[in-house]
């Protein structure tokens, strides 16, 4: 899965927040992220364990006056109360479900911190790396 939101604010800014581990453990409440690649204001890269297992990454892609927030998501079913690919209807129905929660997951991520990072900027302003945030979820 892959989605991106666009932030009106210095990509730095993002920083902090995207690297606070008690703020993985919120918006992803059963993975366990570890850090593959720390890349700066350029985001992070995990690998992923718990219910799915495999690969995600948050990438900060500066755009114009702010930045792209692209999550990605790449990982199977790991959780053994899934039902079995053998179970049919089942196991699609489950993983539609799944599938959505993860998507709700990442855009509520990315929405939390752009509403955080750009909420005192007045429509049509432009941001300025002076406006700072403070730590989502405090």
């Amino acid at each position: 899965m892959a989605d991106q939101t666009f932030v009106a604010a210095p990509p730095t800014l993002a920083v902090e927040t995207l690297a606070d581990r008690a703020n993985w453990r919120r918006w992803w409440p059963d993975l366990q992220l570890t850090v593959v690649e720390d890349r700066g204001d350029k985001g992070f890269r995990w690998t992923v364990s718990g219910r799915m297992t495999g690969t995600s990454e948050v990438w900060l892609e500066e755009v114009l006056d702010g930045f792209i927030l692209h999550y990605f998501l790449h990982c199977e079913p790991a959780d053994p109360t899934a039902p079995s690919p053998d179970a049919g209807r089942a196991y699609f129905n489950w993983l539609a479900d799944e599938n959505k929660r993860r998507r709700v997951a990442g855009k509520a991520m990315s929405f939390e911190l752009r509403d955080r990072l750009d909420r005192n900027r007045a429509p049509g302003e432009r941001p300025t790396a002076a406006a700072g945030i403070e730590s989502v979820g405090k």
